[in-house]
């Protein structure tokens, strides 16, 4: 009989795929579902995010962001003030309301607890968008929450939707059992 090579750390298998721990990322992922349904609400309340000023925000988010590349010690690479310049100015309205409506989709899938590690993922990709932007307000403390239910995504929305809905994937083959 071959031994296996594989070594896992106790605490890590505890704390990514242990039912015990579930209240743990319950808490976790409320307080990111919170700081995502707010930010959202924020936006969606302001016609510089939605509706006839749509993409005002945005754009101003995106300018000060482009204007700090060519600063001695800037906080944002040449390369994604490049991105932000060519590809978010023109289609600033378009990207106003993907920001808004992504904000709100991850906020509702983290309260539910449904399709947790996907809304972990696409927060933690908003996330790091908002920092090499310059901006770092809460999105740091958010990047190392969103990392923390990626890593135990399975875990992570026990008291949720996907208590039920993974067991449902599983069976499609989309991801694998336990």
């Amino acid at each position: 009989m071959k031994q296996s090579l594989t070594y896992e750390c106790p605490v890590g298998r505890v704390l990514a795929s242990d039912t015990r721990m579930a209240w743990f990322w319950l808490v976790v992922r409320l307080w990111l579902s919170w700081e995502w349904l707010g930010a959202a609400w924020e936006k969606l309340s302001s016609p510089a995010w939605v509706g006839g000023g749509a993409g005002t925000a945005l754009l101003g988010f995106v300018r000060n962001a482009i204007a700090q590349w060519n600063l001695p010690h800037g906080n944002v690479a040449w390369w994604y003030a490049a991105f932000l310049n060519n590809v978010v100015v023109p289609h600033a309205v378009l990207f106003s309301y993907l920001v808004v409506l992504g904000e709100l989709a991850i906020g509702i899938a983290l309260l539910l607890g449904a399709l947790t590690g996907v809304a972990a993922f696409f927060g933690a990709f908003m996330n790091f968008n908002f920092l090499l932007a310059g901006t770092v307000s809460i999105s740091p403390v958010m990047l190392v929450g969103e990392a923390l239910l990626l890593f135990a995504w399975r875990t992570a929305g026990w008291y949720g939707a996907d208590r039920w809905i993974n067991p449902i994937l599983a069976r499609w083959g989309l991801v694998r059992e336990k």
